[in-house]
């Protein structure tokens, strides 16, 4: 299935697979040698706990670069679910250099697996409510796009990407800027000169008082932090639609559906990167 992300892929892919490489292999694979040189091995994938796919071309991009007439054949696509003892996909290939990807491959496709996996139980949980379950900033450095990619593959949304693609006036940029208005209009000329990079322009409250202040500034994006859920109700209620609401701070699992039902239009969730747990997944060489 194809992947709505608004990212170019292909130069992120190398850069992570280049780094992967160097940090594994470096200046070569010294088991890997143990193997005789021109041997051609087939392997298999198997899932070995269900979950979500996702990081094919990273897991491939790590093969073809050591054996460019690699050949990987896969039976599912990023974001459909699989299931334990699946066969995920078969590779044919030069025996060192399917040996000496092993790990980098895996280690890719395990990870962007897990965070679709669990990006898919949250997007469940919101099932029947208007919300939309997105991500944070709070990823594992260097694999940043590669992460928010899997959350639109577990059925999430992205929040900024990262610091030059949107504005987030938060606690801090409000009191050094003078208050809401004053950050508001000063985000507004900054993202006018950034020449069409600035995708949006949101603005977090801790209390109804900032949220007024924000919604009479015009503001069409509120991240509201901490809010309890009748304070989120409330919210609600006072926006009447204006602005795009985004609850945050402390969300789990087990409260998500109680903070979407305040009617919130989306809810972050920095757990959906930063606490996962890679999905089991095993390569075998086979007759």
């Amino acid at each position: 299935m194809a992947i709505d992300f608004d990212y170019p892929l292909a130069e992120e892919i190398a850069r992570n697979v280049d780094a992967a490489l160097i940090e594994d292999v470096g200046a070569g694979d010294l088991t890997a040698a143990l193997v005789p040189a021109g041997c051609v091995a087939r392997a298999t994938v198997v899932a070995r706990e269900a979950g979500v796919l996702c990081g094919r071309d990273w897991f491939d991009a790590c093969v073809q670069r050591l054996d460019a007439h690699a050949t990987v054949d896969w039976s599912a696509a990023d974001g459909t679910r699989i299931a334990a003892g699946q066969v995920l996909c078969s590779l044919t290939g030069d025996a060192r250099a399917l040996l000496t990807a092993e790990r980098s491959a895996l280690n890719f496709l395990q990870l962007l697996s897990a965070v679709a996996s669990k990006t898919r139980i949250y997007a469940d949980a919101l099932s029947g409510t208007r919300a939309q379950v997105v991500d944070t900033r709070k990823t594992l450095p260097g694999l940043r796009i590669a992460q928010k990619y899997a959350v639109r593959a577990g059925g999430g949304g992205n929040h900024r990407l990262a610091l030059w693609d949107a504005i987030l006036i938060k606690e801090n940029h409000i009191h050094a800027a003078g208050g809401i208005a004053a950050a508001v209009a000063a985000a507004r000329s900054v993202a006018g000169a950034a020449g069409g990079r600035c995708k949006f322009i949101q603005v977090e409250v801790e209390n109804l008082a900032e949220l007024e202040e924000a919604l009479a500034a015009d503001v069409r994006m509120v991240l509201l932090d901490n809010f309890t859920l009748e304070n989120l109700r409330a919210a609600v209620t006072l926006n009447a639609g204006r602005s795009v609401l985004e609850a945050s701070g402390n969300v789990t699992l087990e409260t998500l559906p109680a903070i979407a039902q305040t009617g919130v239009d989306r809810i972050s969730v920095g757990a959906l990167t930063k606490d996962v747990k890679a999905l089991d997944l095993s390569m075998r060489f086979v007759a």
